[in-house]
């Protein structure tokens, strides 16, 4: 009876042992997919430093060019040039959609006006689209460049006030007056490209 009794208490001991181990083993598991998973999600919302892309012709145009945005700190500095634009100015904007497939550009929404604000001219003290960069130049041969640079946009933080990821920058074919609601009454848009990584 005695020998019975031992065999049972050994069992119990090994069966608890066993279970421990198991148990140990699966948290053990359980913790190494965590921390994969944590280091996916903290890889995939890691902020991009920079981003270059094409800017295509609309509106029946053959204003083309290119675009470039890069971090320096917590400053984004933006920088585009176009060609094929006709000589004098022109207003350039960030528009809510990456989206260049129609033909005329709207399929980019309006401007990106996250805050809600009246368009206006950048640091207009009355208020101003986040969106609302500004105008450019453009010589008789028919090029255009701009380079602006602000800490109120990022790339990819997710922050909705701030980041431009998922927008569309779109150059128009008149000049921004920064008065007319909503958009500064600048015209068709005559080139198109989306801000994606």
């Amino acid at each position: 009876m005695k020998k019975i009794q031992i065999s049972l208490v050994s069992l119990a001991v090994l069966a608890l042992v066993s279970c421990k181990n198991e148990t140990k083993k699966a948290e053990e598991e359980v913790t190494e997919t965590v921390e994969e998973v944590i280091e996916a999600v903290e890889e995939e919302v890691k902020e991009i430093t920079s981003l270059s892309f094409a800017l295509e012709p609309k509106s029946d145009s053959n204003a083309s060019g290119k675009v470039g945005i890069y971090l320096e700190g917590d400053t984004v500095i933006f920088a585009a040039k176009i060609s094929n634009l006709g000589p004098g100015t022109h207003a350039i904007h960030i528009h809510e959609k990456a989206d260049c497939s129609s033909a005329d550009g709207k399929s980019s929404g309006g401007h990106w006006n996250p805050t809600r604000e009246d368009h206006g001219k950048w640091g207009d003290a009355k208020g101003y689209h986040k969106g609302d960069i500004g105008n450019f130049e453009v010589g008789e041969d028919g090029m255009g460049r701009i380079e602006f640079s602000t800490d109120e946009w990022c790339l990819g933080c997710g922050d909705a006030n701030k980041d431009i990821l998922g927008k569309a920058i779109i150059v128009h074919q008149g000049a921004d007056d920064f008065t007319s609601q909503p958009s500064g009454a600048a015209g068709a848009r005559v080139s198109c490209g989306g801000i994606i990584k």
